[in-house]
């Protein structure tokens, strides 16, 4: 089935979602790739600021999907998604006129905490919307997803010839566009109270104590961690690799992570999804980020087989982390809500995204320092084999989570799941049925449970 008649496949909202992914990225990276070089260039701030200023963009958006997940679980997922797209739209308008530090750092906090707002929002409604076609459903949201990413820069690249203002004010009418379209288009079903009201504390400690789930948000930072180094590692590596062409390199490196995202992602779920299923699916895909680091542990410089030949092993290694992050991706949205056990989805999203945020944080910093003491120390493969090696303890550890374990209730296996096992069937993919269920976009899930226990 093609991309088109796959995505004509899902209801309205669903499809709305999507689109609504595709803007949220064009607007987002067709301004925010030129904004340091836009604040030290014409605006004339110092490092330190520049580097503020995006700093509490990343931590207003990382430091709080918590706090929009659980907003999402309490006032429902519409009104969430409506008004991140609302609040960064003012945050890049505002972007436009700023060109004072607070001014600056009010917009970019903005922008950082409409990203909280919706993102957690975003991925329980469609999950929601979608049922037991969740998998798909966030198969063709990935395409949107990357196609908005493969887009983004070249709008604003074109844009940038007239003026940064000019990009910004852009980005500000494509979330107006957005805010506009989902105000009217998505539904605004309520969920019915059928337990008692929770605190926010007793909500977030229900998820902590969600040990499986826990786990697997610790397991899975190994695959955030490698796939972000598109961004960071690899560009160094081109420049290192190409120097004054380092810039070409890099466009490639985005061009084939895109491409293989957008043409290939259908084919390698559907691949996956039938010869492995959800919980083996991680693990490979897992195998396959870590692997994609090997051929630049083979050929770390130029020096030993010339520069097409280190080129062509980062172009390699793009493409595997490509390949593999389209392989974890949906099968990685729908484990998240099957570990919920139904309840506070858009929470347990929040939560996931910030652990998985401060692994982000943290390899970032640990990869920035590993590239210089190695190429200092002249093992420049170091780095590469050391990646490599995160990937494989996070697919073991993926891989120990999905083994049946007794659950402290009923004494039952569940699997990486979440859901109950059979004794007699540990295999994963054990036929389940879905309980009747009237979503209500509060939060509110239907309970998985076996065939022939109900």
């Amino acid at each position: 089935m093609s991309v088109l008649a796959k995505f004509r496949s899902f209801d309205l909202p669903a499809r709305l979602l999507m689109i609504n992914q595709f803007g949220i990225n064009l607007g987002f990276y067709m301004l925010m790739p030129y904004l340091a070089g836009y604040l030290a260039g014409p605006l004339g701030l110092a490092a330190w600021a520049v580097g503020l200023v995006l700093g509490v963009r990343n931590f207003s958006q990382q430091g709080m999907f918590l706090i929009g997940g659980t907003l999402a679980d309490r006032l429902g997922y519409k009104p969430l998604i409506v008004a991140g797209c609302l609040l960064r739209t003012g945050g890049f308008a505002l972007l436009v006129f700023a060109t004072s530090l607070p001014g600056l750092l009010v917009a970019s906090a903005a922008t950082g905490f409409a990203g909280a707002l919706f993102n957690p929002a975003v991925r329980a409604y469609l999950a929601a919307d979608t049922g037991d076609r969740r998998v798909e459903a966030f198969a063709v949201f990935n395409i949107f997803y990357q196609a908005g990413i493969l887009a983004g820069p070249l709008v604003g690249l074109a844009l940038m010839a007239l003026d940064f203002r000019m990009t910004a004010a852009a980005a500000a009418v494509v979330f107006a566009i957005l805010t506009v379209a989902q105000l009217f288009a998505l539904s605004t079903r309520r969920a019915e109270i059928r337990a008692e009201r929770t605190s926010v504390l007793d909500d977030w400690r229900t998820v902590v104590a969600n040990r499986r789930f826990v786990w697997f948000a610790v397991a899975m930072i190994g695959s955030y961690v490698l796939s972000f180094q598109i961004y960071l590692a690899l560009p160094l590596q081109a420049e290192f690799v190409a120097g004054a062409q380092a810039q070409t390199l890099v466009s490639a490196l985005f061009a084939i992570s895109g491409l293989v995202a957008v043409a290939g992602q259908l084919r390698i779920t559907a691949w996956f999804r039938d010869r492995w299923g959800t919980g083996a699916s991680l693990v490979v895909g897992l195998g396959i980020l870590a692997a994609s680091f090997l051929p630049l542990a083979l050929i770390p410089d130029p020096d030993r087989f010339g520069v097409p030949a280190a080129a062509a092993a980062l172009l390699l290694c793009a493409m595997l982390l490509a390949v593999g992050t389209a392989a974890v991706f949906p099968f990685e949205m729908d484990t998240v809500v099957s570990l919920s056990g139904g309840r506070l989805v858009a929470t347990h999203y929040g939560f996931y995204n910030t652990v998985v945020g401060v692994g982000i944080l943290t390899g970032n910093l640990a990869t920035g320092a590993v590239v210089g003491a190695a190429r200092a120390a002249g093992m420049d493969w170091a780095l590469w084999v050391g990646l490599s090696v995160i990937g494989v303890v996070a697919a073991l550890a993926l891989h120990r989570l999905d083994r049946p374990q007794h659950a402290e209730e009923d004494g039952q296996s569940t699997d990486v799941r979440g859901r109950h096992r059979i004794p007699e069937d540990h295999a994963i993919g054990t036929t389940l049925v879905e309980q009747e269920f009237d979503y209500t976009g509060r939060g509110h899930w239907p309970t998985k449970i076996p065939a022939g226990r109900r």
